[in-house]
């Protein structure tokens, strides 16, 4: 990671800024940590997500101890420069509890940001049951058993969401868009890809 930059980070009296971890592909908030000067030289260093730890009293590295690591992406503060945004790849759950976010406990109804992220890990989990010699019976398992299908499938939802849109309600083409987005998450899983690698393309176009 670039160090050269020297950003004007506010620090509290203790030193200390608040930085939430962000899933770089998904959006989805991960967690919450306070880093300290050296903290943050550290991670924009190594891009390995370094932190303070206020009750240790001690500097430590995401994943040190559970192998949960988190790889900088970008790092974004606030317009009081006083609070940071941290875009991660995460190696695995953020929580020590085992849950892949901190913030797991509340008001958990799904909200439409989160559906494809999540869409994303149960075709992940379709294809280790596959590999593991289960999962069969799903729809999405026949799907990734018959990858011409896959193809088919995203070419037949594509002309049923344009008809929708020629002539059918808003219900109709809210429908059909999200058949088409669920087999083209099927798609991409398929070869090992996800929906964010055409995200990717599409910002490399952007301007």
């Amino acid at each position: 990671m670039d160090n050269s930059r020297v950003d004007p980070i506010r620090f509290d009296e203790d030193g200390l800024v608040p930085c939430v971890m962000q899933d770089a592909s998904t959006g989805e908030v991960l967690t919450l940590a306070y880093m300290n000067e050296e903290a943050l030289a550290r991670t924009r260093e190594t891009g390995a997500m370094h932190f303070w730890s206020r009750s240790r009293g001690e500097l430590w590295r995401k994943g040190e101890t559970s192998g949960n690591t988190m790889r900088l992406r970008a790092l974004r503060y606030d317009c009081d420069e006083d609070a940071l945004v941290a875009l991660v790849d995460a190696s695995g759950p953020a929580c020590h509890t085992g849950e892949r976010s901190c913030f797991y406990r509340g008001e958990l109804e799904p909200q439409p940001a989160e559906a494809l992220a999540a869409l994303e890990r149960t075709i992940a989990e379709r294809i280790e049951a596959a590999q593991a010699g289960g999962g069969a019976g799903s729809y999405t398992a026949e799907l990734l058993a018959d990858p011409p299908r896959i193809g088919d499938k995203v070419c037949e939802e594509a002309d049923e969401v344009a008809r929708a849109a020629a002539g059918e309600s808003d219900e109709r083409l809210r429908e059909e868009a999200a058949d088409v987005l669920y087999h083209l998450a099927v798609l991409m899983a398929s070869r090992g890809m996800k929906l964010s690698d055409a995200c990717e393309v599409l910002n490399g176009r952007r301007g």
